[in-house]
């Protein structure tokens, strides 16, 4: 393992002309920073971390909290984890995944001791009890997603609200007038989070302007549950004729039991999904959907972390515009059902 004498030796300083290099703490000038960062590159030299964080009072690390519940769809989160992660190394820094239901207990333990220089919370509830102590603490945060109050926060999301309204305006473009809404797990609105209830919010607003007579029913996911939240849907709303899907789990077992109950797709019904576009685009009946941007909301979180442990960044809200693509799972309402 390379020492740090050996770069000084190696670049021909002292021991303290690398430290400050890789510190910061004093202005060296470039010919020599130049010569001890090649001798870095050379020789391999990592800096050990735990004597770094003493030197710098920066640990390099920043937590990102993502509490894995088994009525969510893990897939998407990961995917915002490894976008957090690979966008973080880049700048520097590595990332800390906690995935345990601790709430508040999360937020204390990372500000109390040190763990990390900043934190990026995901799975935001409209009014989150994690936020009481992120606005009472110097330590940069983001979140991904959006409470109720984002005064004194940064977040990154997509703006949900605008995805459900242009989930039922296509729908109604093409005449459907009675939608119905299969959502997330009831145990997801119970929480009150943010994704959820301003998709919703979304499509109950732009269906009224429009005319669409909406039903929304959460749902469990697979198939024993879909199949008794599709025949309570047709049982109230026997004229049904538009779906808007937000819940992975509950795609294909919706697709397999029009199917079996004769109901083709787009012909007699047509199904919008909000979900992964490859959960779309490898469906046995090609989607239309508004994907959900991952990748670019860890990005964008992070960018805005690094930011502000620079100094430079500010609180702001920044959402994401959806974009739906068109495929073969909707088309023209059945006549007599506009």
């Amino acid at each position: 393992m390379v020492t740090l004498a050996e770069v000084a030796q190696h670049a021909g300083v002292s021991a303290s002309t690398v430290s400050y290099v890789l510190s910061g703490k004093r202005s060296i000038s470039v010919t020599t920073r130049q010569r001890v960062e090649e001798s870095i590159r050379l020789l391999g030299y990592h800096p050990n971390a735990g004597a770094r964080a003493l030197a710098s009072n920066r640990s390099n690390i920043i937590a990102l909290m993502i509490p894995l519940r088994t009525d969510m769809y893990v897939p998407v989160m990961m995917e915002i984890a490894v976008a957090v992660a690979a966008t973080a190394r880049t700048h520097g820094y590595d990332v800390l995944l906690l995935t345990g239901e601790e709430g508040p207990d999360a937020v204390r333990r990372v500000t109390g001791s040190g763990l990390a220089d900043a934190m990026i919370l995901m799975d935001v509830e409209l009014d989150d009890e994690r936020l009481p102590l992120l606005r009472s603490t110097d330590q940069p945060s983001v979140l991904i997603g959006l409470p109720a109050d984002t005064s004194a926060l940064t977040c990154v999301d997509l703006d949900w609200r605008a995805t459900g309204a242009l989930c039922v305006e296509h729908l109604a473009m093409l005449g459907h007038r009675d939608v119905a809404v299969i959502g997330e797990a009831p145990a997801v609105y119970e929480r009150h989070t943010g994704f959820a209830e301003r998709t919703l919010d979304g499509l109950r607003s732009r269906a009224r302007e429009l005319g669409v007579r909406l039903l929304h029913r959460p749902c469990e996911g697979g198939y024993d549950a879909m199949m008794l939240t599709l025949a309570r849907i047709f049982d109230e709303r026997p004229g049904t004729s538009g779906f808007v899907v937000q819940n992975e789990s509950a795609v294909e077992p919706l697709l397999a039991l029009l199917r079996q109950q004769g109901r083709a797709v787009p012909e007699d019904v047509s199904v919008v999904a909000i979900c992964p576009e490859q959960v779309a685009a490898q469906a046995s009946v090609r989607l239309t959907s508004v994907a959900i941007p991952a990748q670019e909301m860890g990005r964008h979180a992070v960018t805005r972390l690094v930011a502000k442990l620079k100094g430079c960044g500010s609180d702001e809200v920044v959402l994401l515009a959806p974009e739906l693509t068109v495929r073969t799972s909707t088309g023209p309402a059945p006549a007599g059902t506009s």
